[in-house]
């Protein structure tokens, strides 16, 4: 069995950080009808940062990763246009994630919940380790 993100074995030194069910209107979708405006996508990300990185001594924000880096990243990505597949999406938001010098790892997850009336949602989900 492939262990889930927050059982990996390298994240044991690590502080979970999380942006749940963030809902973005965005224009995403390959088929001609979803080209022609936004749809509504949650969006899920869990940030892992080493311990040392992200133990305040002092209660100050600039000692740990602040949450709105994670809201401004993913609406960054948005505001540059069109993203055809739920798959680019989650690539693009891990990789600027990972590219906080802080964040050891990342698993970011997108859901459409309204494509189909019979479930709740589709989506994709990506984990990522930083390469050393």
């Amino acid at each position: 069995m492939i262990p889930t993100s927050a059982q990996h074995p390298s994240l044991h030194h690590c502080r979970r950080l999380f942006l749940s069910d963030f809902e973005v209107n965005m224009n995403i979708g390959v088929h001609d009808f979803e080209k022609k405006g936004e749809q509504r996508v949650i969006v899920n990300v869990d940030l892992y940062v080493p311990l040392q990185n992200n133990t305040p001594q002092s209660d100050d924000l600039a000692e740990v990763v602040d949450y709105d880096f994670m809201r401004q990243t993913i609406a960054n990505i948005i505001a540059g246009g069109h993203i055809h597949l739920q798959e680019t999406l989650c690539d693009e938001i891990a990789a600027r994630m990972l590219a906080h010098p802080l964040v050891f790892a990342t698993r970011v997850s997108t859901e459409k919940p309204d494509v189909y009336p019979d479930c709740k949602s589709v989506g994709v989900e990506v984990f990522k380790l930083k390469n050393n």
